[in-house]
């Protein structure tokens, strides 16, 4: 069909409003600047910037505080449970807007998920070592197919995972916000460093479904990322997402939620 799909990883650091971190800062060196269609690294993964940063000396990550738990919001159950990849993200987006317009602060307690409302508070254990970490979802990630959350640098340290870049873990949700806005999903099929590309593919998805849009992510290089679809649901997101790879014999594209 057209050129494959590109799938942007990255973003590594960490951010978070709750949680103040007591741990003195280590430098974390940059990543290299993203490619289109780029191989991730098994860590520090944004949309395509992979690369991992040098592990930090051994520390016993200190005691996480339970943040305040408000009340549950629809659709988000509180028993919500997934269990997946983690990775951790830094420079070169720290100090820059997060999905959710605050600035992300890397040693702070926060995490990127793809569909999680804004301001939910997720419990995360790693399971190889038990190691647990309360964080507030603040941005949009991680691209990368076999990850299901991005945690910041400091959220990354507690549970030990600056070292190995990834690890498997069990994601449990601790609270939601309570006026959580109503959900829309839609696929991403790909982010590009330049728009022109990108805008190509927006149109030939617009022109086969219906309905795509383009993304800015800012970074050390500003990433286009395409979005097709608005689904009410994820099953139905993920609907369209299966008939994008029948129809390109593309094996990438994630569902993403729809921030307004």
């Amino acid at each position: 069909m057209r050129t494959a799909f590109v799938i942007a990883l990255g973003i590594v650091a960490l951010s978070g409003c709750a949680h103040k971190h007591t741990a003195r800062r280590v430098p974390v060196p940059p990543p290299p600047a993203p490619t289109d269609r780029s191989t991730p690294a098994p860590g520090n993964t944004r949309t395509t910037e992979a690369a991992r940063s040098a592990p930090e000396p051994g520390r016993a990550p200190s005691p996480t505080k339970r943040p305040t738990t408000p009340a549950p919001a629809a659709p988000i159950s509180p028993d919500y449970v997934e269990t997946g990849k983690a990775s951790w993200y830094g420079h070169p987006y720290h100090g820059r807007a997060a999905a959710n317009g605050e600035i992300y602060d890397m040693e702070k307690m926060t995490a990127a998920h793809r569909t999680l409302p804004f301001d939910t508070w997720v419990r995360v254990v790693n399971l190889a070592n038990e190691k647990a970490v309360d964080v507030r979802i603040t941005d949009r990630g991680p691209f990368v197919g076999n990850r299901i959350i991005d945690l910041s640098h400091a959220a990354a340290r507690e549970i030990g995972l600056i070292g190995p870049g990834t690890a498997e873990v069990r994601v449990e949700v601790v609270s939601v916000p309570e006026n959580a806005p109503a959900a829309l999903y839609a696929v991403q099929v790909g982010a590009f460093r330049n728009r022109d590309n990108a805008e190509r593919e927006r149109k030939l998805m617009e022109q086969q479904y219906g309905r795509a849009k383009l993304i800015k992510r800012e970074g050390e290089t500003t990433l286009w990322r395409v979005l097709v679809g608005a689904e009410k649901t994820q099953d139905a997101a993920d609907s369209l997402r299966q008939r994008i790879r029948k129809d390109s014999h593309e094996r990438n594209g994630f569902v993403v939620r729809l921030d307004s």
